[in-house]
């Protein structure tokens, strides 16, 4: 999975300040749930919205930023 870096995913699991979330991401043939944390400090990201992967920290961490379209 050494190519999580700009995916695209679903948050599931409310992402913000002093909050650790859940995306689902496409990997492997299938969609997976990973930890989520903002990239930016006091971003968040609410159940639903598209997010991109900015950083990936082995085996289910991602840091991620909103993504548009």
């Amino acid at each position: 999975m050494g190519d999580m870096i700009g995916k695209r995913g679903k948050v599931t699991g409310g992402i913000g300040p002093g909050l650790v979330g859940e995306v689902m991401i496409e990997v492997r043939g299938g969609v997976e749930a990973f930890l989520a944390y903002s990239a930016l400090p006091g971003e968040e990201h609410a159940v639903g919205s598209l997010v991109v992967v900015v950083e990936y920290l082995p085996p289910r961490t991602v840091y991620v930023a909103g993504a548009f379209g």
